[in-house]
């Protein structure tokens, strides 16, 4: 016959039971519930914003016209990733410290860097939408993902008066790429003065329609300029986050909403080969990875040559597994939900755009 248990130890077991219960609940359920923190709680329609940047003062960019002795003769206009956690606010404000360390450390020295040589780089800080509105499809969200672009918008046209002619580089990354998608297609595209100025544009970690690239055309050639390199990249065998990223892929359309289009074929042009026609890479090709953070702007980081094949497929820039410890995923679980602090195709930007600035300057030696 078993033994009785005692109060107490009914009372143990039952503890010990609810706490797996729990600690089973939180790892099932953990990305929910951070996520959850991260929501405003208020309706966009009822959100009053941080206060609206003013382009014409130098504290509202974090680069303003930055250049190093060897820069070429292109003016840069390069638009963030996403710094803003969220939390209270759909939109963060330009003077968020957590934001605005997460930008300087880790996104302008691993992004905006490698065009550096390129010529003079301007990245303005605008209330960006915030982590939680790119992990749902909430109109509320999107909204806010719309919103940012007013201010995308209002720098772009100060940075123009600043630059009335030369070539230009227009570059986004993941929540930029997608503002300067919309840009692109709105303010460059339609425009017969501003459009034979591009260079190029690249949008980094940004998914698109292949359908959206007709008047500016996916790049074809390093020889070519006036072209669009933009891919999404995904380490190898990492289904489960592209059916995710696939999913979640949000595009504008003609009224400046973001619409989804899954099931859609998304845009990808291979930053190794620089052309849509030629989609895979092999290590030997692959001019340098880095990772650039915390570094000063202007110092060029040390690359890791040769370590990284990648081929553009269904959408996706697969790219081979990075065994270095300077490319392991750090942070809390918001971190790593934003894009890496480090830069595989680091090298093939910088050298791509020197390649595309030389055909545009072929093309005017005026």
């Amino acid at each position: 016959m078993l033994p009785r248990l005692t109060a107490r130890q009914w009372v143990g077991y039952a503890g010990f039971a609810l706490v797996f219960i729990l600690t089973a609940a939180v790892a099932v359920w953990r990305g929910d519930i951070l996520r959850s923190g991260l929501d405003p709680q208020v309706p966009f329609q009822t959100y009053q914003p941080p206060a609206k940047p003013d382009y014409a003062q130098a504290d509202a960019w974090a680069l303003l016209d930055a250049r190093t002795p060897a820069a070429g003769p292109a003016h840069v206009f390069f638009v963030h990733s996403t710094t803003y956690n969220g939390g209270k606010e759909w939109n963060g404000a330009i003077d968020d410290a957590r934001a605005l360390a997460g930008l300087r450390g880790a996104v302008l020295p691993n992004y905006a860097g490698p065009l550096a040589l390129a010529g003079d780089v301007s990245a303005p800080l605008y209330r960006q939408a915030s982590l939680y509105t790119r992990l749902t499809l909430r109109e509320d969200a999107r909204e806010a993902r719309a919103f940012a672009y007013q201010d995308i918008s209002a720098a772009f046209d100060a940075w123009l008066k600043r630059h009335p002619d030369g070539p230009i580089i227009l570059a986004g990354v993941e929540q930029g790429a997608e503002l300067a998608d919309r840009l692109l297609h709105e303010r460059i595209a339609p425009d017969p003065a501003l459009r034979p100025r591009l260079a190029a544009a690249y949008l980094m970690e940004h998914l698109a329609p292949t359908s959206r690239f007709t008047t500016i055309p996916l790049c074809s050639s390093r020889e070519q300029a006036g072209c669009v390199v933009t891919w999404r990249s995904l380490e190898e065998n990492n289904e489960s986050e592209a059916r995710r990223a696939l999913r979640r892929a949000l595009t504008w359309d003609d009224r400046g909403a973001l619409v989804t289009f899954d099931g859609v074929t998304s845009a990808c042009v291979n930053p190794v080969t620089g052309s849509v026609d030629a989609p895979r890479s092999e290590m030997r090709e692959s001019r340098g990875a880095t990772n650039a953070t915390n570094l000063e702007w202007g110092v060029r980081p040390a690359l890791q040559r040769r370590i990284v094949a990648a081929e553009c497929k269904d959408g996706i820039l697969w790219r081979s597994r990075l065994s270095s410890e300077s490319f392991r995923p750090i942070g809390a679980w918001a971190e790593q939900r934003k894009i890496p602090p480090y830069n595989p195709f680091y090298a093939d930007i910088e050298a791509d755009a020197l390649a595309r600035l030389s055909a545009w300057s072929a093309k005017n030696p005026a």
